[in-house]
């Protein structure tokens, strides 16, 4: 697998032509702009993985370009690179658009290591087909976000589908209130354990309407709630995502 390819844009002769030779001793396949004329044209010739910005150039605001090149490559790994170590410049640089900021001079080996760090961020994940898990009878699409009994769909409301979500990671094992509470409630808020109890009990009964006979989700006293698969061992298609980041 070919190096990925970076674009250097910064007007210090001197220091470009040194990060030139550390970058190349890499490995990686490197260009270099001087200004930002030079930079927008290398970008049209062809987008590199990442470009190190350097925020003063002689023709336009790094600033300005990171803002750009963040809107019109959305792909674009930016670290920018910088003679002014202050920390409102650094917070303005990422809220603009760069991945990784860092601050003039700086350590080769630091540059170094937040470039592959950036690297790996950029490489794209291989699409993975459509991910199913299974327990006899009931089946959870998590790309379709669908709940299935027998094939028929369960209708859940969304706050019905996380907590099943966050019970399935686990099947045996008890989730406590407080874990159920952060997986279906964003933000600082977090509902009472009352509420949660509500809401289980709610998803408890719309299984049990879709699969008589069969109490899929049971109270572990003192600790929480366990989702106990019936049927068939549990089972998910190869590639299969963590529910919990769906």
């Amino acid at each position: 697998m070919s190096q990925p390819s970076l674009l250097l844009v910064d007007d210090d002769v001197e220091l470009s032509a040194m990060l030139l030779r550390l970058l190349q001793a890499e490995g990686w396949a490197v260009r270099a702009a001087h200004n930002a004329a030079q930079a927008e044209a290398a970008l049209t010739e062809a987008l590199p993985a990442v470009v190190l910005l350097d925020v003063m150039l002689p023709d336009a605001s790094g600033m300005d370009l990171c803002r750009r090149w963040r809107a019109a490559y959305p792909s674009l790994g930016i670290l920018m690179l910088t003679a002014r170590g202050d920390p409102f410049d650094r917070v303005l640089g990422l809220e603009l658009g760069a991945d990784d900021y860092l601050a003039k001079p700086f350590e080769k080996r630091e540059l170094v290591a937040r470039l592959r760090a950036l690297i790996r961020r950029q490489t794209p994940v291989p699409a993975q087909p459509t991910t199913t898990w299974s327990f006899g009878p009931l089946s959870i699409n998590l790309l379709r976000r669908e709940v299935l009994a027998n094939e028929q769909v369960i209708v859940l409301t969304g706050i019905e589908f996380r907590l099943l979500l966050e019970l399935i990671r686990t099947p045996g094992q008890a989730v406590s209130r407080e874990q159920l509470s952060e997986a279906v409630q964003a933000g600082s808020y977090r509902p009472q354990d009352r509420t949660v109890d509500v809401q289980v009990g709610r998803l408890r009964r719309r299984l049990a309407q879709a699969l008589p006979n069969s109490d899929w989700i049971e109270t572990v006293r003192g600790e929480g709630y366990a989702f106990v698969p019936r049927g068939a061992a549990p089972s998910q298609s190869l590639g299969a995502d963590d529910p919990k980041t769906l």
